[in-house]
Parts: C-alpha cells; structure tokens; sequence
C-alpha cells in the first residue's frame, strides 16, 4: 500500500461519511475524555467489547504508558468487560507499549498487521477476536478522521474523544501537528 495512503483513505471517506461525522462531533460534550466514561453505563447501552486508540486516549503522544487514571479506567472496564473485550487499535502499536500491556493488563491485545485507521480491517479483526458484533464494538479515538471514521464505516460505534491527554512539555511539535490536525477535522466537518 502507498504511504499515506490512509490519510487519502480519510479524506475520501470523510467526505463520505460527513454528516455522521459531524453528529458524532455535534454530540460530544467538551470535556469528553475516558476519565468521564462509566464503563457499566457503556454496557448497558449495548457495548459488547472496547476498541482504544493510545495516543490521546490512554496518553500524551509518544508515552510508552496509559496514564494512571487511564489505568484505573482500565481496570474498571476489564471488570465489565472482561480484559480479553478490550483492544488497543492504534497507529503506532509500539513494542514498548505491548510490553507494558503485556506485562499489567496481558488480556488487553493489540490489533496489528492491519491497515490504518479509517480502513476496516482492525474493528473486522476486534470483532473476530471478540466474537461480537460490530455494532457492539465502540471505538473509542481523539480523530474523527481515523478511529470515529472507520467505526462508521464498518457498523461499530464511534466514541469521539474531545478532550484527548496532550504534553506539550514532553513532546511539543507531536502535539501542535496533532492539535492543528484535530481543528482542521472539525473544520472540515
């Protein structure tokens, strides 16, 4: 596949998939951030298993680590769950990462060798592996041109996560670049 082939993917289904995405960004309250989600509430709406984007999500861009209240979240939601419904799709799928996972929560697993993000392959792959369907499966993602785009383009239920971790003092110009690509999605929407 081409380099950034993803990114064309993400333009195009956009444009596709513009008005829903536009209601995903309408009905996202300003401060939605995981801390803010009740696990058991997604579950009783239906939610059947969990499909995480990292960066933004759990952390800042570039931590090998979730932060500690993405953790206890974490914890909360394998309780409801089950660890083994709960799947880290993220673009950057790093060894360090699946080493600390592997190491604190080893029934969360990460989806790789699929395409990115919008692509379907990975939400086909969480369903595969949680034996659910996809309208059971929330993705939940800080993009609405990936995580929130590939949920709706498979039948999964998109989580659009407003107010996503950011340490400009870690890693200033990841997340200015990643700042100015969320302000031109929602701009785009």
């Amino acid at each position: 596949m081409p380099p950034l082939a993803h990114v064309l993917a993400g333009f195009t289904l956009g444009f596709t998939f513009r008005k829903e995405l536009g209601r995903v960004l309408r009905e996202t309250r300003p401060d939605s951030s995981i801390a803010s989600l009740d696990p058991a509430r997604l579950a009783a709406d239906g939610i059947a298993a969990l499909a995480l984007d990292f960066d933004g999500v759990l952390a800042p861009h570039g931590f090998p680590a979730p932060l500690p209240e993405a953790r206890e979240w974490l914890t909360r939601c394998s309780a409801v769950f089950g660890a083994d419904r709960i799947f880290i799709l993220s673009n950057k799928p790093t060894e360090a990462r699946k080493a600390w996972f592997g190491e604190h929560f080893p029934g969360i697993r990460f989806i790789s060798g699929v395409r990115k993000k919008p692509y379907p392959d990975g939400l086909q792959k969480v369903q595969e592996l949680a034996h659910v369907p996809l309208s059971a499966i929330l993705m939940v993602d800080d993009r609405l041109l990936t995580g929130c785009l590939a949920a709706l383009n498979t039948g999964a239920r998109p989580l659009y996560i407003r107010r996503p971790y950011r340490s400009f003092r870690h890693r200033p110009l990841a997340e200015l670049f990643f700042a100015l690509l969320r302000a031109g999605e929602r701009f785009f929407l």
